[in-house]
């Protein structure tokens, strides 16, 4: 609609400023140095939907990270959209990979480079400049009401109970979430569904004590060498998951899905060259794209031990330790699974040493069905915006909550996500592209016009 166009161009600076804003603050959920950050953060996030027009807009506690709940209701009648984002954000480490301040946002080549801008401050905002638009060129179609969280980067451990607990509050048609990637500007692309998660840390223990590595090398496991044999163990000479069980549930995709996924524009030697590859790695017998999608996968998100200071230091370590995350598809169970990497890494441990293994957290893969209202809504707003239609894909990141969201609620989800797979989510030098903020504000409305009228 020409008034929303005029409206957004007017404000567009505005819009900018206080997306800025709101990258300004580092709230980081894994750090407790953090938790006045957060706070204030949340509440940053309240008047920002009270200054776009919400009619109610509150902080809400958890037993950890507070909520923000934001609704703009016009008739009870009409269509409620909920929107669900998180304002927290992964930790920025490391610093000295940073081009410039994490959280002092630079704008260079039409990117805002700050943490948190693509993932998920700049994609939930979109959401809230859309609603002040609707409202303000009086032409809202629907309800719409917020569930912006502060704690997704750390697997969403309270929300559930949340969620249980205010079912009558957060009751709506549709759940909409920008927290995702499209193919590019060129070529839009929609989310199917998202991959489940399951996430342990692994510590093995060897003496009591750091030794001398030349005293007693040789006749003592080394902790971080028995680590590495463990993990490498995993994958066989396919890169296919040795681990027992943990492809039991797995349901393959079919050869019209993989027809499907193939139609997605795909250029081999770009997406080497964007990563400083010179080839790629993953489970034989699949693409790039279903590696992504389609396949569960087991990655070390990091490890350590011994002695990592300036110079050097003969030191045969105590412990090593491991962070160790598995990507989930629907029908595997991140309780299972999570139960099956804990006893298996016990199991593989020679008698030398000895294994803690423990879960931080996990959640459940999710899809959405493309003949649902909610999804041809949303492939119409692209089409509309982008003049072509999107291509539906199977995103390769994870969403805790969805699940959960769904089976409380009793709503279908559909995934609007303005970012680019290439905007370093989790990396230094995060970035959101200003088209792809701006695309997402003007693009949003046409949801909300297209469900209602559905």
């Amino acid at each position: 609609m020409q008034a929303w166009k005029e409206y957004q161009e007017k404000n567009k600076e505005r819009f900018l400023e206080e997306m800025l804003d709101l990258l300004r603050i580092p709230s980081i959920s894994a750090k407790s140095e953090h938790k006045n950050d957060m706070r204030r953060c949340a509440e940053q996030v309240r008047q920002n939907l009270l200054d776009a027009g919400a009619d109610k807009a509150v902080v809400m506690e958890t037993a950890g990270h507070p909520v923000v709940y934001g609704e703009k209701i016009i008739d009870p009648s009409k269509p409620t959209v909920l929107v669900y984002g998180h304002y927290d954000v992964q930790p920025a480490d490391p610093l000295e990979l940073w081009h410039s301040g994490p959280f002092e946002p630079v704008i260079k080549d039409g990117k805002v480079y700050a943490r948190g801008s693509a993932d998920d401050k700049g994609q939930f905002y979109m959401h809230v400049k859309a609603m002040e638009t609707m409202i303000k060129t009086a032409s809202l179609p629907t309800n719409i009401k917020f569930l912006i969280e502060g704690e997704e980067e750390v697997g969403s451990p309270n929300l559930a109970a949340f969620i249980a607990a205010q079912k009558e509050l957060l009751k709506a048609d549709v759940i909409l979430i920008s927290d995702s990637a499209m193919i590019s500007m060129e070529n839009p692309s929609l989310d199917i569904g998202v991959r489940g998660l399951s996430y342990i840390e692994v510590e093995v223990t060897g003496a009591n004590r750091d030794l001398h590595s030349g005293v007693y090398g040789g006749a003592v496991a080394n902790p971080i060498t028995i680590l590495a044999k463990m993990i490498a163990s995993c994958h066989d000479e396919n890169n296919h998951i040795t681990i027992p069980g943990f492809y039991d549930d797995v349901v393959e995709a079919t050869p019209e899905e993989r027809e499907l996924m193939a139609k997605a524009p795909y250029d081999e030697e770009e997406y080497k060259k964007d990563l400083g590859v010179k080839e790629l790695w993953g489970e034989k017998g699949y693409t790039t794209n279903e590696r992504t999608g389609i396949r569960p996968t087991l990655e070390v998100n990091g490890i350590w031990g011994g002695y990592m200071g300036e110079g050097a230091k003969t030191v045969l370590p105590s412990k090593a330790t491991a962070k160790i995350s598995a990507r989930l598809v629907p029908n595997q169970s991140s309780a299972k699974i999570t139960q099956i990497l804990l006893d298996h890494f016990r199991k593989i441990a020679p008698p030398s040493v000895s294994v803690n293994a423990f879960e931080h957290h996990g959640g459940e893969a999710y899809m959405t069905p493309i003949e649902s209202k909610a999804y041809q809504s949303a492939a119409k707003a692209i089409k509309e915006t982008f003049g072509k239609e999107p291509v539906p894909v199977r995103g390769g990141g994870s969403i805790p909550i969805c699940a959960i969201l769904e089976k409380e609620l009793g709503v279908k989800i559909v995934f609007m996500g303005f970012g680019l797979d290439s905007d370093n989510l989790h990396s230094p030098n995060e970035k959101f592209n200003l088209e792809n903020y701006y695309k997402g504000i003007e693009t949003i409305p046409y949801f909300h016009k297209f469900f209602a009228e559905s």
